[in-house]
This record gives structure tokens, sequence and C-alpha cells, in this order.
């Protein structure tokens, strides 16, 4: 029975690496792999998803009018979909992902973002919250040491930004992650200097 996924984490948790090595691990068994990612995402060029270590592989992009299901129809053969950066899907994507894992049995595992940089969270990542049959945190660690859950938005001279759109697409030169305490204790030191 088929199910859907949605792993998360914070900055720098390798989500990215996680979904391309499960591509790898299906399409190593003979399975053919649907590779998705939101056109949001162009970080790395329109239809590449590259991870911090290395890995990369192209993606077919879905667009906010897009329907997955109709899309998925123009494929042939599929097992499975893996989508990356998943928490810039509308919640209709998300629903969309959940209809073909309930009426077509094909497993969707998600990986992406669970909060912004203010840690609210994303349209994509709530909904997952809300329909996924399985939710499972990828976790990374602060400088401090204790578990990272927030993605820190830095700017140039290396403070925390705490205001801004929800997405501004980058790496590790405009986010750390961080713990809660850290990230306020950070934005509390800023704010009286």
């Amino acid at each position: 029975m088929a199910k859907l996924y949605f792993k998360y984490g914070a900055m720098g948790s390798s989500k990215t690496a996680n979904a391309l090595i499960t591509k790898f691990n299906y399409e190593e068994r003979g399975m053919k792999v649907w590779l998705i990612k939101p056109s949001t995402d162009d970080r790395d060029g329109k239809t590449h998803i590259r991870s911090r270590i290395g890995l990369a592989a192209d993606a077919d992009v879905i667009a906010p009018e897009d329907n997955i299901g109709e899309l998925l129809k123009k494929q042939e053969g599929i097992d499975v979909i893996i989508s990356d950066e998943c928490q810039f899907f509308t919640a209709e994507h998300i629903d969309q992902l959940r209809e073909i894992v309930n009426f077509q049995d094909i497993p969707v595992l998600c990986f992406g973002l669970r909060t912004d940089f203010l840690t609210h969270l994303f349209p994509g990542s709530a909904r997952l919250f809300e329909v996924a049959d399985s939710i499972t945190e990828i976790k990374t660690i602060c400088s401090c040491g204790a578990k990272a859950i927030v993605n820190a938005r830095i700017a140039a001279d290396g403070k925390i930004i705490t205001e801004g759109e929800q997405v501004m697409l980058g790496g590790n030169e405009s986010y750390v992650a961080m713990c809660h305490k850290c990230w306020a204790k950070a934005i509390k030191e800023q704010n009286h200097a």
C-alpha cells in the first residue's frame, strides 16, 4: 500500500542528498522514479536539483498552475514520485499528490523545509503535516551542538534578518541552521546593540 511521506529538516540537513539517494535506490532495483520540484526552486537551474555534497539530477518542474495528476498521465510506468523542495508547492499540489497515493497506489516522498526564516510554516509543508501518512525529521545541528530547527536568514554583515518575503532562495551564504535558543538570543543581542 502506497503512502505519502514528508521528510523535513532545517537548511543543511541533507534533504536533497537524501532525496537523490532514495531515487538511486529505487532505480537500482529497476523501478521508474518521477523526480519533481516546484518552479520556485530555480537556484541550481530551472530543472536541476543539486545537493551540497555534489549529488545532482534533472527533475520535472511543477508550476503553481499545474495539476500534478494530469502531468502524471503523460509519464509511463512510474513506480514512485520523489519531490525536492516540497515546501514551495501549493496546498492544492499536496492534495494532488495525496490523490495519486490514494487512487493510483504510487508512493510519494516529499523532501523539504518545515518553516521559513521567521519559523512560519510554508504552505506545502503545512498541508503535508495535515495529510502525510509518515512524517520524519532529518536532523542537523546548531553551532552550539543542539538540534537546529530554525533556518536563520543572514545578511552580508552576519546579522539575522527578521523581516522580508517568505521565499528567498539561497544557500550557506544566506542561511544558517540554528537552534531556537541561539536564534532568539542573537536577535535579542543585535536589537540591543
